[in-house]
């Protein structure tokens, strides 16, 4: 245990998560098995991701919108692969009253209220926007469809974790249209590349983009592209997709539009979304055994202000003074809070902000003031610095700078060091043996999803992309694969995950 009541990670890493987002303040457990409660603080680092992510869509030209929660049945079982991938995690909606008990003890579903048609709460929900899609559209006038919604979504999980796995949890999806597989195709790169840039720049967190093997991608898609971040235990945890569904939805939905040459096509089609597991992943690539360690662009709160005094004559001179420099951080566009509490001593504040991942903490009091000074701590190395009253303003915007590309680096340093190329079964085995991680693994694979599925029965590693392009150039010649001796095109990065 730390000091702060969190395992380390080095004893349980899966505890000490578990416990950093509980007394970080992120989530907590709700009444309804699998579910979460995201409270305050978890939401508003949700809200700053949405923000962004937000702007990025629509600086590419799409707009929101909004579709029910609730889907017909019917419409699942037009689409084979889908229905088949999703079935086994669909809530069903069956009744639509309750009534009271005949013993007046409780309530119960009304059996007379049983529905004509059953209703599944939504695991995505392409199925019911192609269902209006089809009336949307009916000329090549009508296409592009760029259309996203933020929305939360169910899908019944056995076995959850905060953030990471849960029945139900929030997240953005985007659907569109194309009158051609060339722009469907360059509409679903796109988007990987809004997500890769967002994982990089806001989170802070390195990923890997790529393609899906057949067995990984998403039911229903033609292919799946992907980006994949790798966790401080040395697992992959997938951050976004984005899939090109070619033809599949239209042609169940009937989705045709005439093109400018008078014929009747269907349309294409691609989905993609991240959610709520990006906390999950910001969590795990950053965060240490003091608590929860939030990249500047993202944090709720980037500057926390504690003004000190033991009695009021002392905390007459300290909070006129945090107030004027909380307003020109304010000022200067920086989220800050004054820690004002008279009960709880400066340690613990300290610790409590430190737990909260608050990037720079201002350290305020009566000896400082004299000497016209004030003590800035960075979260991410705990390195402090003596800076004058005129600067700290200033000094603490500029360091939101420095530590997002600390960060940064120090999670693509931790990659580099995890990424591992082999070329035979004992080299790759040994890298997977136990419960541990094992990081990325780099090898040749033959292509084939029996060998797939055995490496993965065999190990517990899974394909998580197969490279748009070489890591090194060297990943991109051919080879033969580590298991089967077979010929390989190229390698491919193995891992197990989240």
């Amino acid at each position: 245990m730390s000091n702060l009541g969190i395992p380390s990670r080095e004893s349980n890493y899966a505890d000490w998560y578990n416990e950093l987002v509980l007394k970080a303040d992120l989530a907590d457990h709700s009444a309804v098995r699998g579910c979460m409660v995201i409270k305050p603080h978890g939401y508003a680092l949700w809200e700053n991701m949405q923000r962004a992510l937000d702007d990025m869509f629509k600086a590419t030209g799409h707009v929101n919108a909004y579709f029910p929660l609730l889907i017909p049945k019917s419409f699942f079982e037009r689409e084979a692969e889908h229905v088949a991938g999703f079935a086994k995690e669909c809530a069903v909606v069956t009744h639509h009253r309750l009534i009271e008990k005949p013993d007046g003890k409780g309530l119960m579903v009304d059996p007379n209220a049983k529905l004509e048609e059953e209703l599944i709460i939504r695991p995505t929900s392409e199925t019911v926007i192609w269902n209006s899609y089809t009336k949307w559209i009916q000329s090549y006038r009508d296409l592009p469809i760029l259309i996203n919604q933020w929305a939360n979504v169910v899908r019944w999980e056995l076995r959850t974790r905060l953030f990471l796995r849960t029945a139900e949890f929030l997240w953005q999806e985007g659907h569109t249209a194309h009158a051609t597989y060339d722009e469907a195709e360059t509409e679903a790169l796109t988007i990987l590349d809004v997500y890769r840039r967002f994982a990089e720049d806001w989170m802070a967190v390195p990923v890997l983009t790529g393609l899906k093997s057949e067995n990984e991608k998403f039911a229903g898609a033609d292919h799946t592209y992907c980006i994949e971040a790798l966790t401080q235990d040395v697992r992959a945890i997938q951050a976004g997709t984005s899939h090109h569904l070619g033809q599949n939805f239209a042609k169940a939905f009937g989705t045709q539009f005439q093109s400018a040459e008078g014929k009747l096509e269907y349309v294409y089609a691609t989905s993609w979304g991240v959610s709520t597991r990006l906390i999950g992943a910001l969590v795990m690539a950053h965060s240490d055994d003091k608590g929860l360690v939030c990249p500047p662009k993202l944090a709720p709160i980037q500057v926390v202000i504690v003004p000190m005094g033991r009695d009021e004559a002392a905390r007459a001179l300290t909070h006129p003074v945090a107030d004027r420099i909380a307003q020109e951080l304010i000022d200067l566009g920086i989220r800050v809070k004054v820690d004002k509490r008279e009960k709880e001593s400066p340690g613990f504040k300290y610790n409590y902000w430190e737990m909260r991942g608050v990037p720079v903490r201002i350290e305020l009091g009566p000896r400082e003031l004299e000497s016209g000074q004030a003590v800035l701590a960075r979260r991410d190395t705990g390195e402090k610095a003596t800076v004058g009253l005129e600067r700290v303003a200033e000094f603490a915007r500029d360091l939101q700078a420095t530590i997002q590309q600390s960060l940064r680096d120090r999670a693509l340093a931790f990659r580099e060091a995890n990424t591992h190329r082999v070329d035979t079964w004992e080299e790759f085995a040994a890298l997977f043996e136990g419960e541990g991680g094992g990081g990325f693994v780099v090898a040749h694979w033959d292509g084939t999803s029996e060998t797939e599925e055995e490496i993965s029965k065999r190990t517990k590693a899974t394909i998580r992309a197969i490279p748009l392009k070489p890591l090194i150039p060297s990943d991109g010649e051919p080879g033969v694969c580590v298991l089967t001796g077979k010929p390989s095109k190229q390698r491919v990065v193995f891992a197990k995950a989240y």
